[in-house]
């Protein structure tokens, strides 16, 4: 299971993980006789947040384990009955559901655009619409961890970055978070379920009540060397940082792995310390920087001494956009429940929210050098140039899952998206997204 993804840590249900209104809608199709109508879904976000410059795709793992786990047995029928949320035959029919659709996604560890059709969901109605909350639930979060996490790697310009934000949100968005985080270049992560369920390298030594506990500093710090060796990180914010720093290196030696900086003007301590180390003859033991940081506050410290990054609430919180601004619109249906019916074109045309109908494709158009010049969206298999990708890879065939939930692929996959990206993509400061999104042919 280590890396995959396979599982959560039980076999729970997750078909209560959604809102009423997909049941009562539901119930409502098969009265109307339109459950049965094949249809066809579609995530995208009109926008990407604070004008940012790309997005990054992640989710769709624990979605496809989320989706094999989507089945309403005893208890869940049970509880439904009982809050007479639905009717009998509403009943019926989620006594035997199953997912019997095909989807399609962006890769897991892909970018993606203002419009960017990131899963497209063809089913009949009824199978399709039970899928939306579950489905923006797990892609909006993820997704705005990853984007934000992206950024972050990017600010540490190859300096290793920890996650360690699990005592700053819900006990089980950490763990999604840490995996996301580990999707778009995080070294580690201090969330154990999360090395236990996806294979996320984890790391940690001690916090400050360590310290605190003990008689004296002295004491903390030779008990943690004695339990964990001399390549262990000393955190020396405590109380006095020079003094807590000669105290490390006297009782480590050179060998000393790591010093850890919680607290204060960072990037004068960390200068202060870089120099006391190396006059104490510890020339390798490595700076490590925590509290409050975010991706601004990385590049800050690009000219200061240090070797990596702690990053915790504004991992956690998407950086300011704890949300994707994803959603799951119905794009095209059929008249009629036939499996060859024509699929016609549907949109919203609410103010502010307009859509565009049919059921998309998508290719990333590039040039010689092999870079992206645009993300190109059609209404048909694109036409692809020499240089040109397509972004909808199979993820569940016939209700099966056909698509990979490999974490390490994943972040391989950012890795490749990113570099192919033109350089201002990188940029921390606002701006218009890397690369335009065209639609062909253009209209709704």
């Amino acid at each position: 299971m280590s890396g995959t993804g396979t599982s959560d840590a039980s076999a729970a249900s997750t078909a209560l993980l959604t809102d009423q209104y997909e049941l009562t809608m539901l119930q409502a199709a098969l009265r109307s006789g339109a459950a049965g109508r094949r249809s066809v879904f579609e995530v995208f976000a009109r926008h990407l947040p604070h004008g940012r410059r790309y997005g990054v795709v992640a989710g769709p793992g624990r979605l496809l384990d989320a989706l094999e786990r989507f089945r309403f047995g005893r208890a869940e029928l049970d509880f439904l009955a009982d809050a007479h949320i639905v009717d009998e035959a509403t009943l019926d029919y989620l006594r035997d559901y199953r997912f019997t659709g095909d989807i399609w996604g962006y890769a897991e560890g892909d970018c993606y655009f203002p419009g960017s059709p990131i899963l497209v969901v063809e089913a009949p109605f009824a199978d399709a619409v039970l899928l939306e909350t579950l489905t923006l639930s797990i892609l909006n979060h993820d997704c705005a961890i990853a984007s934000a996490a992206s950024r972050m790697v990017t600010a540490a310009a190859g300096r290793p970055l920890i996650e360690m934000g699990s005592r700053r949100t819900h006990e089980y968005a950490a763990v999604a978070s840490a995996r996301a985080a580990y999707v778009s270049g995080f070294d580690t992560t201090s969330n154990l379920e999360a090395r236990r369920r996806y294979g996320v390298p984890s790391a940690g030594t001690s916090a400050h009540a360590f310290t605190l506990v003990h008689d004296s500093e002295r004491h903390a710090f030779a008990a943690q060397l004695d339990a964990l060796g001399n390549g262990t990180t000393l955190l020396v914010d405590t109380f006095d940082v020079a003094r807590a720093v000669r105290t490390a290196v006297e009782l480590a030696g050179p060998e000393l792995g790591a010093v850890r900086i919680d607290s204060g003007d960072l990037p004068s301590v960390a200068r202060q310390v870089r120099t006391l180390l190396d006059e104490l003859g510890a020339t390798n033991t490595r700076i490590v920087l925590t509290g409050d940081l975010d991706e601004y506050s990385i590049a800050a410290l690009a000219a200061v001494p240090v070797d990596g990054y702690g990053v915790g609430t504004a991992l956690v919180t998407g950086s300011g956009a704890p949300t994707a601004a994803l959603v799951y619109k119905l794009v095209a249906r059929a008249d009629t429940d036939s499996d060859t019916a024509a699929l016609r074109p549907m949109a919203k045309r609410s103010v502010g929210k307009p859509g565009r109908g049919g059921r998309k494709w998508a290719a990333r158009r590039r040039g010689d050098n092999g870079k992206a010049v645009a993300e190109v969206i059609t209404l048909a298999p694109p036409e692809l140039g020499p240089n040109d990708r397509v972004l909808l890879q199979p993820l569940v065939r016939g209700g099966e899952v056909v698509g990979s939930r490999s974490t390490p692929q994943a972040r391989e996959r950012h890795r490749a998206a990113l570099a192919e990206l033109p350089a201002h993509a990188l940029q921390l400061s606002r701006g218009y997204p890397a690369i335009p999104t065209v639609f062909e042919p253009n209209g709704d």
